[in-house]
């Protein structure tokens, strides 16, 4: 039984589409790179960004907007970034760096801004999850999109896990049955205990500007997910419970929630969480005659019906879907698809769901979608 199940897992990771982070080599040395400006400078993940790709030969950076000078002269400080690069506005940089494509680091409250102004110039846009803080505001994203004829990606770093493709192509070749309850957990044990910069503390936790707390901090992921492995389907309703475990820390948002999506034939279950006592990010995936539990970025818990649970380690994943910046390229200069993930169709998705979690959460009551316009 033990082969059966190696047998058809390697079959299945072998044809995986799609990568596993941003850190990871790249065969671009003879490809022109594509011109990228970087929109803001208070999300966290931008320290990531310039860690791993400032020596990469596909991409090539040529403008930072950022009002904060000084926030700028800290990162250039940190990675010998050139202060020619620098520019006060997104409008300036955009008129005069001749950028092909730009990747946001602003609160989710000023992805709508951003790619509106960046729609009337047709340059591209990647941001950091999630989409918009409304689904107001994504669907306007998405109509200046269209108007402008640019490509909206939006970057969850559970796109690059192994484990999650992996998963996913287990369920597509019918090896666990349908889905009936996926559950998702998502989290860590709060941007303050883990000493995210003082910038980008001070909008997550602000509710105009990231929507919620941990809510819409980590319950996109889970809802990001089920969309993709439930193949673009909307849930016919949205159930959330938030609460603040820690007031003295977060008195203005939530720091833990559930929410719940019921669909015809399965339920979702994501866990968001400010409150975990390490780092996870993982899904249980359960079918009508198994289910497969993935174990961080790299490995998964499989168990089919008749044989007992075994630990698989998925294989590594195709170019260009190996990094967000590889699929960025790829999706503008080569006429890629953009992976269901990044989506704008898929997260237009999540922002109504977590609109409407919100609105749950708030009121007590079940959320019925879709929501009025």
């Amino acid at each position: 039984m033990r082969d059966s199940l190696v047998v058809l897992f390697a079959s299945l990771v072998l044809a995986a589409f799609h990568g596993s982070g941003m850190a990871q080599t790249h065969s671009a040395t003879t490809k022109a790179p594509l011109r990228i400006g970087v929109v803001g400078l208070v999300h966290g993940h931008v320290e990531g960004f310039f860690q791993h790709n400032l020596q990469r030969s596909d991409i090539q950076i040529v403008g930072v907007a950022e009002p904060n000078q000084q926030l700028f002269s800290r990162y250039a400080g940190q990675f010998s970034l050139d202060p020619k690069l620098y520019y006060a506005n997104l409008e300036e940089m955009l008129q005069r760096a001749h950028l092909q494509a730009v990747l946001v680091y602003t609160s989710t409250y000023d992805h709508r801004d951003v790619v509106e102004i960046c729609a009337r110039h047709g340059v591209h846009v990647m941001m950091e999850k999630p989409l918009a803080v409304t689904y107001a505001d994504a669907r306007a994203i998405a109509a200046a999109a269209q108007a402008g004829k640019i490509h909206v990606l939006v970057n969850y770093e559970t796109t690059w896990y192994r484990s999650n493709h992996a998963a996913y192509d287990l369920l597509r070749d019918g090896a666990i049955g349908d889905i009936r309850k996926i559950v998702v957990h998502d989290g860590h044990r709060g941007p303050k205990e883990i000493n995210v910069h003082p910038e980008f503390l001070a909008w997550l936790t602000d509710p105009k500007l990231d929507g919620a707390g941990a809510l819409f901090d980590f319950g996109c992921y889970g809802a990001d997910l089920a969309t993709w492995l439930l193949n673009g389907q909307a849930p016919d309703s949205v159930t959330a419970v938030s609460q603040t475990f820690k007031p003295d820390i977060y008195p203005r948002v939530d720091d833990e929630a559930t929410i719940i999506l019921k669909y015809p034939k399965a339920q979702v279950i994501i866990q968001a969480s400010w409150n975990w006592p390490f780092d996870r990010k993982d899904m249980e995936v359960y079918g009508q005659t198994g289910y497969v539990i993935t174990v961080a970025r790299d490995d998964l818990r499989v168990r089919l019906q008749g044989e007992e649970e075994q630990r698989v380690a998925a294989k590594p994943l195709a170019v260009p879907y190996d990094d967000p910046l590889s699929e960025f390229r790829a999706v503008l200069l080569e006429g890629a698809n953009p992976d269901v993930l990044t989506s704008l169709e898929t997260n237009l998705i999540v922002a109504e769901i977590l609109d409407a979690a919100r609105t749950s959460a708030a009121t007590g009551k079940t959320v019925r979608l879709p929501l009025s316009n």
